[in-house]
């Protein structure tokens, strides 16, 4: 597949933009670990393999374990996560699909209990960044960098 146009080429304005959007979401102070896990799964559900391939190689920088990763898929059905995390994947799932239209006043409930005041802004700013990044990289069809297979 061979890719459509480069953003930082073809608007130098809005890849300021967004990378003033990213630069607020890494300034969130919240954990960079959690944040991976929920930009895979926005980009899993998305289905943007150049988003799913560039943030599996950034959780491994910060630690994501390889079956954390794998799960992601199934979290709601995986032991390993913990509470925090699934409230951070439960929002990021709702504000991504948005079922029914909307999102729902249990899913920020469920949400603000662990994202208190200005997180849980911080966090949605964070799925609203990945989806922008998922819908730029598709339009554009940026294929995914791939890491060479380990010699068998």
């Amino acid at each position: 597949m061979k890719a459509r146009f480069d953003l930082r080429n073809a608007s130098p304005g809005g890849y300021a933009a967004m990378l003033g959007l990213n630069a607020q979401v890494r300034a969130s102070g919240l954990d960079v670990g959690m944040l991976e896990l929920v930009k895979i799964r926005v980009s899993q559900i998305n289905g943007c393999a150049f988003c799913i391939a560039m943030h599996v190689a950034e959780a491994r920088k910060h630690g994501v374990g390889e079956q954390r990763m794998h799960l992601l898929a199934a979290w709601r059905e995986a032991p390993i996560y913990c509470a925090v995390e699934r409230a951070a994947l439960a929002w990021a799932e709702a504000l991504t699909t948005l079922p029914g239209g909307e999102v729902t006043d249990e899913a920020y409930a469920q949400t603000v209990a662990y994202f208190p005041g200005a997180q849980i802004v911080e966090l949605a700013l964070a799925v609203v960044e990945i989806n922008a990044w998922n819908r730029l990289m598709m339009a554009a069809r940026l294929p995914p960098t791939i890491d060479p297979a380990p010699a068998s």
